[in-house]
């Protein structure tokens, strides 16, 4: 009966370090744009087709972005950079005009 007890704390063991090792990479602060892992409405800004965050209309579109911890994009299937297509998409930035001015 030792058996199942050992692998269910080795295994709880296992998941404790993998979250811990994450969090620490979160808080040390040092994050990378991540293309193609943002979810339906979740992404961190706008692209060619929007100019908000949260308005990503599908999954893992690769002109979409989230911040990641530094280190962890393309281990989670992510791109560093939007592919040239995605990048002649992009809108020019609008300056902004005070309200009545």
């Amino acid at each position: 009966m030792k058996t199942p007890k050992t692998f269910a704390s080795a295994a709880l063991a296992g998941l404790l370090a993998t979250g811990f090792a994450l969090d620490a990479a979160a808080q040390s602060g040092a994050t990378e744009k991540c293309y193609g892992v943002a979810k339906k409405g979740a992404n961190d800004c706008g692209t060619a087709t929007h100019s908000c965050s949260g308005k990503a209309a599908k999954d893992n579109d690769p002109a979409e972005w989230k911040n990641v911890p530094k280190g962890t994009c393309e281990k989670s299937g992510g791109k560093l950079t939007a592919t040239a297509a995605d990048a002649k998409k992009a809108p020019a930035e609008k300056p902004y005009v005070a309200p009545g001015g």
